[in-house]
């Protein structure tokens, strides 16, 4: 695979949201292959990667496109606009349990290490008791565990800053309740920083099950994915925070564009100017 690409692009992973309305999955990973990507999370949405319209043949399909270039699929994930762990509806805590266990199943026939998903959102007008809350989100982890184990990949928690719990360390003590060190944490930076939370402490407060880093631009009057240089994270810092905790695998650049062939190898050159190493 041959494009326009960066030398720098190799140091990070390419999330493909900006891809999600437009195209399928398989053309994320060619066009950013091209431009020198190897790890990838994609986005799971109807038209894009959705299990309902992925037979035998696809699947096995999209799998061999993967191992034929050498690439890497760490993480599957499912935007949180339309599905609600936490929902009091319990229509539509079935439904989200059944997509996700659909999800599951995919992650593990397509070989990526996690599924990345929420706890859940509560309503800010009237939201219910915290426990109540919590009992929705630990039935979903007693369902959903024990099939990502089973299916060969793990449930990836993620700091979402709609969901009951938008804090690092408000998901970290409930894990810690829950007790299954099976489920493990990916700490997005622009939601950390949205929301105020210091990023390098979050880091640290998730370490013991930091798998993976989301980086994108914000700021913290208007919520953004946006390419490195539009918001105000302060990128500059970041390096000496994952050194700080250990972490040395790719971060994953989670950039929602309009232009996202040069929007996302324009971030991934940013960040390498700003002290981003290069993956152990």
């Amino acid at each position: 695979m041959a494009g326009a690409g960066t030398a720098n692009a190799a140091m990070f992973g390419c999330n493909d949201y900006a891809y999600m309305l437009t195209h399928g999955a398989e053309h994320c990973l060619t066009r950013m292959a091209e431009r020198g990507f190897r790890e990838f999370e994609l986005m799971v949405h109807p038209g894009h990667l959705w299990p309902a319209e992925l037979d035998v043949g696809r699947r096995r399909a999209l799998r061999d496109l993967i191992e034929r270039h050498g690439l890497q699929l760490t993480t599957l994930n499912l935007p949180n606009i339309d599905i609600n762990l936490a929902s009091t509806t319990p229509e539509m805590r079935a439904y989200t349990l059944d997509l996700l266990e659909a999800i599951v199943r995919l992650a593990g026939e397509l070989g990526a290490r996690g599924v990345v998903m929420s706890p859940g959102k509560a309503s800010p007008l009237l939201p219910p008791a915290p426990d109540m809350l919590m009992s929705y989100f630990f039935a979903a982890l007693d369902r959903l565990a024990p099939l990502a184990k089973s299916a060969g990949t793990a449930l990836w928690i993620e700091n979402v800053t709609v969901s009951f719990l938008p804090g690092i360390a408000e998901i970290m003590e409930t894990l810690a309740v829950y007790g299954n060190d099976d489920i493990r944490i990916v700490y997005d930076v622009a939601n950390a920083h949205f929301i105020g939370e210091d990023f390098a402490e979050g880091l640290k407060t998730c370490r013991a099950r930091l798998e993976l880093v989301h980086l994108s631009d914000t700021t913290r009057k208007l919520y953004r994915h946006d390419p490195v240089g539009l918001g105000d994270v302060p990128f500059a810092d970041v390096p000496a925070a994952l050194a700080a905790v250990g972490y040395r695998a790719r971060t994953m650049l989670e950039i929602i564009s309009t232009d996202p062939d040069r929007d996302i190898p324009a971030s991934a050159d940013r960040l390498a100017a700003l002290g981003f190493a290069r993956p152990a």
